[in-house]
């Protein structure tokens, strides 16, 4: 804010920007009224044409408060939230994949070049690693049994310890205090302090873990094949499942529905919920083994690799290929603001979409290891635009400008939280744990209303022939029939079989123009055509 003086006088504040440029208030207004529009629930309620008065005032109070709550949301987007995000920009003829660490490192604040570093654990290695939600703590697996947890705030260690025998996988739990290492022939849970608190043996030999945190489900999946639920809060087992597609270590959640996505040696990849003891979707992305998987924060974009040295982005809400790029990945993540992150050899490529919404991508950023470094995983830090790598010979941290969110929501992930904080959102998360059912393609159908299945309209004239034969079965008399076969109990029967005669043909008839009506609908389906990666597995007519 600057103070502007006239004659001697003190002016009003005006605000100004960092090029000096003066803002008036009413500009400032204008620009937060702007802002103001995307917090609204929609169009405001037409109060004229309510005659009820009692009503009208309840609204009229309803609509102002909305208001208030928008432009309150609008004013703290402004001032509270400063941070914008930013991407290395290139001058002239200049390539932003041809700019370097060491470049960056000298530009950047000491705290910044505090993350690029290199950690060399030779005997120990390849590594794989894990950040928790809010970024502010890391772990690490080697695949020699080394467990380590880290403070990335203070770059300090928390905790190691040596297993004595191979991890395959590390993943947190719903916060620091829990994390769970997939070791040589179960996984176990482990606490903040390095105690051994659970051992999963119903598992099996695990190659990979996920942790579900709205869901408190640990996903795993085992040499054999076997896709496994575990409910943490409980302890129970919550699905068991053989894909039937062989052994498989690519598996991923998606943000958005919670669907375990698994991908297979034949370039299949496939999604599954812990209610269905078959696959939601079967698609074949690749014509060799898929080698890498990666979901966008927005849950609709899907990126795939595989072994025909392929990378294909895929739209979720149809099923089709939006985009194929040349080369090999042995591991792909999505950064908070959708870059891309793919991993071969000792060779790690950043690619942006080039114009935001169109989701096409091109190069940003290249880093190359030293020679004889085989990556292993890659995973972006949240909140921090910084890149995590676990490789051959330890793990490191390189700084990619514009891939982190800038500003971190509070009750969502906090950095800085205290330990009163942690359990508050522990006890409230627990409240609000959703079960298994609700994981689903389209989770939007929560809360709605099943539409009533559509009856066939009432045929008067068959209603009344049925009703007349009805009429006359009963109007026949019965004949007396000799002792012993002339109860009151034969009689009702032998008159409920009239009925049940009569009524027949047109009971049969109801039933044929249903089954020609389900005949007809099935056959509008197939005339459907499906998405090219699904028509392999559509039924195929019989010759």
């Amino acid at each position: 804010m600057g103070v502007k003086q006239e004659n001697g006088n003190l002016g009003k504040i005006v605000p100004v920007t960092d090029q000096g440029k003066h803002f008036s208030l009413q500009e400032i207004d204008d620009e937060i009224d702007l802002k103001a529009k995307k917090y609204l629930r929609g169009e405001g309620a037409n109060l004229e044409v309510l005659k009820d008065k009692k009503l009208k005032g309840q609204l009229a109070v309803r609509e102002e408060l909305y208001g208030k709550s928008a432009k309150a949301a609008a004013k703290a987007e402004k001032w509270l939230m400063p941070s914008e995000g930013g991407y290395l920009e290139a001058e002239g003829i200049e390539k932003t994949w041809r700019i370097k660490q060491e470049s960056i490192a000298r530009e950047v604040d000491i705290s910044s070049s505090k993350k690029q570093y290199d950690i060399v654990l030779p005997e120990l290695g390849p590594y794989t690693l894990d950040f928790t939600s809010s970024g502010r703590y890391m772990a690490v697996a080697g695949r020699k049994g080394h467990l380590a947890l880290m403070d990335m705030k203070n770059l300090s260690l928390i905790k190691e310890l040596q297993v004595r025998e191979t991890v395959r996988d590390v993943v947190f739990l719903h916060n620091e205090l829990f994390f769970a290492a997939a070791q040589k022939k179960y996984p176990y849970i482990y606490n903040r302090d390095g105690t051994e608190l659970h051992c999963l043996k119903e598992h099996g030999a695990v190659l990979k873990l996920q942790f579900l945190k709205n869901h408190f489900l640990l996903a795993s999946i085992n040499k054999f094949g076997q896709l496994h639920y575990q409910d943490v809060t409980m302890g129970q087992m919550v699905a068991n499942y053989r894909t039937g597609l062989g052994r498989s270590d690519m598996m991923q959640v998606n943000p958005f529905n919670g669907v375990v996505a698994l991908g297979h040696s034949g370039g299949t990849v496939t999604m599954w919920k812990p209610t269905s003891p078959t696959p939601l979707i079967k698609m074949l992305s690749h014509q060799g083994p898929i080698s890498a998987l990666g979901f966008h924060q927005s849950g609709h974009i899907m990126a795939t690799a595989g072994m025909d040295k392929k990378i294909k982005i895929w739209d979720l809400r149809k099923f089709e290929p939006l985009q194929t790029l040349p080369g090999h990945a042995k591991t792909l993540d999505f950064s908070q603001k959708g870059l891309l992150a793919s991993g071969t050899g000792s060779y790690v490529q950043i690619l942006r979409d080039s114009s935001s919404g169109t989701h096409h991508y091109e190069r940003y950023m290249t880093h190359s290891m030293v020679k004889g470094y085989q990556i292993r995983k890659l995973l972006f830090r949240p909140y921090e635009d910084v890149l995590g790598i676990g490789h051959s010979m330890g793990w490191s941290s390189i700084l990619i400008p514009g891939s982190g969110e800038p500003n971190f929501d509070s009750w969502v992930a906090n950095p800085f939280e205290t330990s009163k904080q942690r359990r508050e959102k522990e006890i409230h998360s627990l409240l609000d744990k959703l079960p298994p059912e609700t994981i689903m393609l389209d989770p939007s159908r929560i809360g709605s209303v099943r539409p009533m299945r559509r009856r066939e309209k009432p045929n008067k004239e068959r209603d009344a022939e049925v009703e007349a034969a009805v009429a006359s079965v009963k109007s026949v008399p019965l004949k007396n029939k000799t002792k012993g076969r002339n109860k009151a109990s034969k009689r009702v029967g032998k008159k409920q079989e009239g009925i049940l005669r009569a009524k027949r043909p047109y009971l049969e008839q109801q039933m044929k123009e249903e089954q020609e009506l389900s005949q007809k609908k099935q056959r509008v389906s197939e005339a459907v055509k499906l998405p090219k990666s699904l028509q392999r597995f559509a039924k195929k007519k019989m010759s």
